[in-house]
């Protein structure tokens, strides 16, 4: 498991912790799924079992059928529970994602759980190769993360040296509201880029305040940065800008 604290993946095996505890830990019965023990099933120990011993897609393909089914009809206790057998599995990928790309490697964490999730709830659950069908949801949403190289994000700051316009052309908060006043981006997402980016502002207090997910928040505030980098690039805010600027600028 990934030792960063606060990572959506640790956070989800903390959960998954609880509900095994005994006296009464959440159990599947293993009763209704062929190549499985005739017995009710802690998750804890289902998870160990799949990992210790190599299943055929019949069984595999069952046993998620069966946690699907059960996180989207008992709630968000077989959603923590469905996750938390696939956390081996979800982990990692998520280093694998993150490997080179330490700086996403929270936001490659929350995506792959978000889309897992997602996939969990509106999947079609029918056979076969379920479980691979669930992690490729979960893959598409990490690597979607790390697809775009960094030096695409807004930086920083931007370089003023002899062959850039002169200040305040490179100071991020002037650009966000030269890219918000042509046009580009809305205002609010420029004020989304430069609260969290610049300011003290929590990308998950803001997507509690909005009634969004905090993946969601994350993945508007890059598809804005790409935006914004890809027209300082083209020297598109190099000129005056048209309107009002941001406030931020």
């Amino acid at each position: 498991m990934s030792t960063r604290l606060r990572s959506a993946l640790t956070a989800a095996e903390t959960a998954f912790g609880f509900l095994v505890c005994k006296p009464a830990p959440l159990a599947l019965d293993a009763r209704l799924v062929p190549g499985l023990p005739d017995q009710l099933l802690p998750l804890d120990e289902l998870r160990e079992l799949l990992l210790r011993q190599p299943h055929d897609s019949t069984t595999t393909d069952a046993v998620w059928s069966e946690l699907a089914h059960h996180a989207r009809e008992w709630g968000p206790t077989w959603v923590v529970g469905a996750v938390g057998v696939a956390l081996p599995g979800l982990t990692r990928m998520a280093a694998k994602i993150s490997r080179g790309h330490v700086r996403h490697a929270d936001d490659v964490d929350s995506e792959i759980l978000a889309g897992f999730l997602d996939a969990l709830r509106t999947a079609p659950l029918k056979p076969p190769r379920l479980w691979l069908r669930l992690c490729w949801a979960a893959w598409r949403a990490g690597t979607a993360v790390v697809a775009v190289d960094e030096a695409d994000e807004l930086p920083p700051d931007v370089p003023t040296g002899s062959q850039s316009p002169a200040l305040p052309y490179g100071h991020p908060d002037l650009l966000l509201g030269r890219a918000a006043a042509a046009g580009l981006i809305s205002a609010e997402a420029a004020e989304l880029i430069s609260s969290t980016r610049f300011g003290d502002a929590l990308i998950e207090q803001l997507a509690a305040n909005e009634g969004v997910s905090a993946p969601a928040l994350r993945m508007r505030r890059r598809r804005a940065e790409r935006v914004v980098a890809a027209a300082v690039h083209r020297g598109d805010l190099s000129g005056p800008a048209r309107g009002q600027l941001h406030p931020a600028a």
